[in-house]
């Protein structure tokens, strides 16, 4: 090797590796097709380092992580060394001592990390003591099911709550062999602030975090002669569910999928793009009104569940910028049962309403109180692209040999401005594509809004609609939103139009997709340009095109934004804020020169343990007989979330107050000054 080849190159297993930015030397061997086996590497979050399956031995160093070990020139790397084998033997054997091993009843069966590197490093007996203890599951979130005792604690869905989503319900508590993965106190998923995206159980590599099951449910009304099932099937899905069968990630399967429903028993068959583009005519007429009317600006779009739920808890002061109009699923419901159970002479009680989502929060949404026909839910199961597979599976179909079928008329057609609904920018290309002829009189004759596209986490685009310019931001990632929303706040930034989708990529990425672990980015990629290439594929791409919508407004909703269509399709919101005021006195001072002290009791710092520093702080008032000096309450939010628990002496804020050093704290920053 040459001493120019030196200076940008590391050898790998005898390959000669050019370096090109590489941030660890996993990275490299990955681009040198090496698959070094890891449990807590994923490269859009921070490297953790703690499973240690990753170990690599470089020459003059000894044995080092590669996922935490930046490459350098002239590294001369080994990845399956005997000791390296033994070590990564070891850490597998002390994992699966810890782990509950039900391996044939488990959800994740041939489809867990855990179990696959067992099998690729020839794990054929434990040699420690199997686990004794058995911690109940946490089944109370609508979405999700987390069982403790499948945990490796490889920590992946904390860095994705916290990094991703910006929202961190999880985080490791006790220590040694007790150690555990679990929300604050504790508490079960539906007592924290979970938004129900199932970010964490796409990324988990076991069991201990699945999406919720209504496979038997679904099982249960397609084999009742009594009832009529109806299925809608999402955008996203149709590029996704053949990954199981294997079909390329991104390769449309829409007809495949709507014979296999077919065969399964399912009565009637509908495409979801047909009511994402009624969500687009609804929405955009709503965008209309705003544009001609002043405001209010930003207009947010309200298709993701997690997005809203998260708005009606942190961001109240914006709910009346969400877009009223219902998501697609819950469009789609409504009609099913207002108009469908109609068409088809069925009643309530005989129609079943089913959605095939790539999200695990529509079950959420579809257990809101606010859609529901007659008192009953206007989506009865809702099913993710996991657990349709898993039916057609055990239907015993051969999903690759399928011809394919069309959808059921009259409510199976979309266009391709709906099927990009399932990627991020989607909703928004869509809409423009309808508010631009709607605005100016014009026909919109390049349908396609690049600026909308691509997986950056944020997207601003300036679109002319014939002299009128129109400020458009994408973003996706709660985390992410949350910066943009402080700068909009802040007076930084300007929109009229901002789409918000929290999973990565958008529906593509969704938590009840298929499991894409560890080529997940270019799983997403793939799956974005199936949607893209199926817009491009249609003969109609924009939504008010549709002749199917057409004959909608024509038989039941007149027109959009009717009064019919907003009482069936638009809804409305509620904070969701556990205090609505913003500071509660406990408390009261007595005498005028008195000393003001506030604890953010926030979602953040409380789960913190600031409940706690409330109470410490008045016994300490009450010890030091300052009940009349002293005014002490509650607040909602001193806007320093990460840093906290964080209380307010007079106009001080102060960040990483904790029970060990509140006294010292109230000592001086109290005492001192009376």
């Amino acid at each position: 090797m040459s001493h120019e080849n030196l200076k940008k190159s590391v050898i790998i297993d005898g390959q000669e590796i050019e370096l090109s930015g590489e941030k660890n030397i996993l990275e490299v061997a990955r681009k040198a097709d090496i698959d070094i086996p890891t449990f807590c590497y994923l490269s859009d979050l921070s490297v953790y380092g703690a499973c240690r399956m990753c170990l690599v031995e470089v020459e003059g160093r000894g044995i080092m992580p590669s996922c935490s070990t930046p490459p350098e020139p002239g590294m001369v790397i080994k990845t399956n060394t005997q000791r390296i084998l033994k070590a990564r033997k070891m850490v597998l054997e002390l994992l699966l001592a810890n782990h509950k091993r039900d391996c044939t009843t488990c959800e994740r069966n041939l489809n867990c990390r855990l179990q696959e590197l067992s099998a690729r490093l020839d794990i054929t007996e434990v040699p420690f003591g199997e686990r004794t203890d058995d911690l109940p599951l946490d089944t109370s979130s609508f979405s999700l099911v987390r069982d403790p005792n499948k945990c490796i604690l490889c920590g992946d869905c904390v860095r994705t709550c916290k990094e991703i989503e910006g929202i961190g319900i999880y985080d490791f508590t006790q220590r040694g062999s007790r150690s555990l993965v679990e929300p604050a106190f504790g508490k079960n998923l539906n007592e924290v602030e979970c938004v129900y995206c199932g970010q964490c159980s796409v990324r988990c590599p076991t069991a201990a975090l699945i999406v919720k099951s209504e496979v038997n449910k679904a099982w249960e009304a397609v084999l009742d002669p009594e009832k009529f099932v109806v299925a809608q099937i999402a955008p996203a899905v149709r590029v996704a569910v053949g990954e199981a069968f294997g079909l390329e990630p991104g390769e449309i399967s829409t007809g495949k999928i709507a014979a296999a429903l077919k065969k399964i028993g399912f009565d009637r068959v509908f495409d979801t793009a047909f009511s994402a583009d009624l969500t687009t005519v609804e929405e955009a007429e709503e965008f209309f009104k705003r544009l001609t009317k002043g405001g209010p600006f930003p207009h947010f779009t309200s298709c993701c569940p997690s997005w809203v739920v998260y708005a009606e808890r942190n961001y109240p002061f914006y709910l009346n910028n969400l877009s009223s109009a219902r998501s697609p699923q819950q469009m789609f419901g409504a009609v099913i049962k207002n108009f469908v159970a109609k068409v088809e002479n069925k009643t309530l009680d005989e129609i079943v309403s089913v959605s095939i989502m790539p999200c695990t929060a529509k079950k959420f949404e579809a257990r809101r109180p606010e859609f529901q026909t007659e008192g009953k839910p206007d989506v009865d199961i809702v099913m993710t692209a996991q657990e349709i597979i898993k039916m057609i599976k055990s239907a015993n179909i051969d999903f690759k040999e399928l011809d394919p079928v069309p959808f059921d008329v009259p409510l199976g057609l979309g266009t391709g401005a709906g099927v990009i609904f399932g990627v991020t920018g989607g909703v928004s290309e869509a809409v423009l594509r309808y508010a631009y002829e709607r605005l100016t009189g014009k026909e919109l004759k390049n349908v396609e809004f690049n600026g909308v596209r691509g997986f950056d986490s944020l997207r601003e685009v300036e679109v002319d609609f014939d002299g009128r310019t129109v400020k458009v931001a994408v973003v996706h990632g709660l985390a992410n939103l949350q910066r943009l929303v402080k700068e909009i706040r802040e007076g930084k930034r300007y929109y009229d139009l901002v789409e918000v989708m929290n999973c990565p990529g958008g529906c593509i990425g969704g938590g009840g997709m298929p499991l894409a672990h560890p080529n997940r980015e270019l799983t997403l990629r793939k799956r974005a340009q199936g949607l893209y290439n199926a817009d491009r594929m249609s003969t109609i791409r924009k939504a008010q095109d549709n002749p199917s919508l057409k004959y909608l407004y024509e038989k039941w909703l007149e027109k959009p934004n009717s009064e019919e269509a907003e009482k069936v399709l638009h809804t409305s919101y509620h904070s969701r804020r556990r205090i609505s005021q913003e500071f509660i006195r406990i408390q009261e001072a007595k005498e005028s020169q008195k000393i003001d002290i506030a604890v953010c009791v926030g979602t953040s710092c409380y789960l913190k343990g600031s409940y706690n520093l409330l109470q410490r702080l008045l016994e300490l008032a009450k010890e030091h007989d300052l009940q009349d000096r002293v005014s002490i309450g509650a607040t909602f939010c001193l806007e320093k979330c990460s840093l906290g628990p964080n209380i307010r002496i007079n106009d001080e804020v102060i960040s990483g107050v904790t029970e060990q050093n509140v006294k010292e704290i109230f000592e001086n920053h109290v005492l001192a000054k009376i």
